[in-house]
């Protein structure tokens, strides 16, 4: 597939860059700064440019099968996360690319109720209460878009290997999960495994072990 990925020079971008390149995919990676991701391969195209330019993201949109966001909330530009995914959003409407996934986090939505006290009131409402009040936002609106989308919510993020193993927490369930967690690779595993034929779309998942 044609693989368009946001955020790539962040640690879980990396691990879809690296892992659909090793799966064969056409990869097209838009980044602020191209020194910062490193990579070289004949199937990789590296982009330079910035979610805040709506002309740059419709032309990096055009001609992709699916769009790929590992993008993260920046100190230095509140709510950047929000009007960039309006601008990716309205992008895939023009090119009519339909198939989107995106990384949100745990305690966003409904699974903040699936966490333990102290995760919920310590961690998510304090430490990330602003990151998480910017993917709520942005959630809203990848949920109101028309596309096959498919939001994924992963629990604190590691460096540890690709496992495959972890467990898939749909966003209505009642479980608690106390303080959930999964490494970079395997989220990035996940994501590449439902590209297509998911039945997550049009869903938002928890990923933890």
């Amino acid at each position: 597939m044609k693989l368009l990925i946001f955020g790539a020079t962040g640690g879980t971008g990396r691990q879809l860059v690296v892992q659909a390149l090793e799966q064969g995919h056409d990869v097209t990676a838009y980044v602020r700064v191209p020194a910062k991701l490193n990579i070289q391969h004949p199937k990789l195209t590296v982009v330079p440019g910035n979610i805040l330019n709506a002309a740059a993201v419709l032309a990096v949109v055009f001609g992709k099968d699916a769009v790929l966001s590992a993008l993260g909330s920046r100190r230095a530009g509140l709510l950047d996360l929000v009007q960039g995914t309006r601008y990716i959003l309205d992008a895939m409407h023009q090119c009519d690319v339909r198939r989107s996934i995106w990384i949100s986090s745990f305690g966003v939505g409904k699974s903040l109720r699936q966490m333990s006290w102290i995760a919920r009131h310590v961690i998510v409402r304090g430490f990330l209460r602003t990151a998480i009040e910017e993917k709520e936002i942005q959630e809203s609106l990848i949920m109101a878009s028309e596309g096959d989308w498919t939001i994924v919510r992963p629990g604190g993020l590691t460096n540890g290997p690709r496992t495959g193993r972890y467990r898939i927490i749909p966003g209505d369930s009642t479980e608690k999960i106390g303080r959930p967690v999964i490494s970079r690779a395997d989220v990035a595993d996940f994501i590449l495994k439902n590209l297509t034929d998911s039945p997550y779309v049009r869903q938002a998942v928890g990923l933890t072990y």
